[in-house]
């Protein structure tokens, strides 16, 4: 059942203009900053060449473009996510849903596996640019990997937090931008503490780019990528118990 949700959620995203469009932007703009990236790596690889362990074509351009990509994301995954349950409380269709004889935990992982489907069509789209590098230079094919795992990682954090602010609301617009302001705010941490203002250990975890710098530099680690999942989890668990209380109260 869970499949067939997820199946039927990315159809609807892909019957969607909107989901062409976002495809399209985000590709345009990940091949400027492809081609930029490029373009300074050559200029400077002289310079490089004095440097004992001077940074690769990973270091200089696989991972800016990755992260440009996720912030780039940050703002566009609440855009993706803010019908997936808000547009059911506006339609008046939550009723139909909630009544269902398929559980919560379903209807959620259902969607939430569905818009999972399309970013990484989006993912494996902007990875088709660095692999390209293949054919003209020596790419680390292990800190490419761990760069998209990594941001793959990073926006199904971000779109379980997207999902649960659209099941608060009837409004997808109020859910685009509470989702935004949210993830911002998890995003600004990493520059708050970065920039002198030491925060607390707790918040210091809490910073998604925390755990996603050290992916885009190669280094995959069991405490990352247990961190995107837990905070998946816990994003997807709210929306099963939101869901339930609305079923409960119905």
């Amino acid at each position: 059942m869970i499949h067939a949700i997820a199946a039927h959620e990315l159809r609807r995203m892909m019957l969607s203009p909107l989901a062409w469009v976002i495809l399209a932007l985000i590709q345009f703009l990940a091949a400027l900053q492809f081609l930029n990236s490029v373009e300074e790596f050559m200029l400077n690889q002289p310079r490089l060449l004095n440097y004992e362990n001077p940074p690769g074509v990973s270091d200089w351009v696989v991972a800016p473009v990755f992260a440009d990509v996720a912030f780039m994301l940050l703002m566009v995954i609440p855009i993706i996510t803010m019908r997936s349950l808000s547009a059911e409380h506006r339609d008046k269709t939550m009723s139909l849903l909630l009544s269902s004889p398929v559980s919560m935990t379903e209807i959620v992982l259902g969607k939430y596996v569905g818009t999972l489907y399309f970013l990484l069509i989006m993912v494996g789209m902007i990875c088709i640019m660095p692999l390209s590098l293949m054919f003209g230079t020596s790419l680390d094919t292990g800190k490419l990997l761990a760069g998209a795992s990594g941001l793959f990682l990073m926006l199904a954090a971000f779109s379980a937090a997207g999902l649960f602010i659209s099941s608060m609301t009837n409004s997808p617009a109020v859910s685009a931008v509470a989702s935004f302001f949210l993830l911002f705010a998890l995003w600004l941490m990493f520059w708050l503490n970065s920039g002198g203002q030491k925060l607390s250990g707790v918040i210091e975890y809490i910073s998604l780019l925390n755990h996603f710098v050290p992916l885009l530099q190669g280094s995959i680690s069991t405490n990352n990528a247990v961190y995107f999942i837990l905070f998946a989890v816990t994003f997807l668990v709210f929306t099963v118990r939101r869901l339930d209380i609305q079923r409960l109260q119905g």
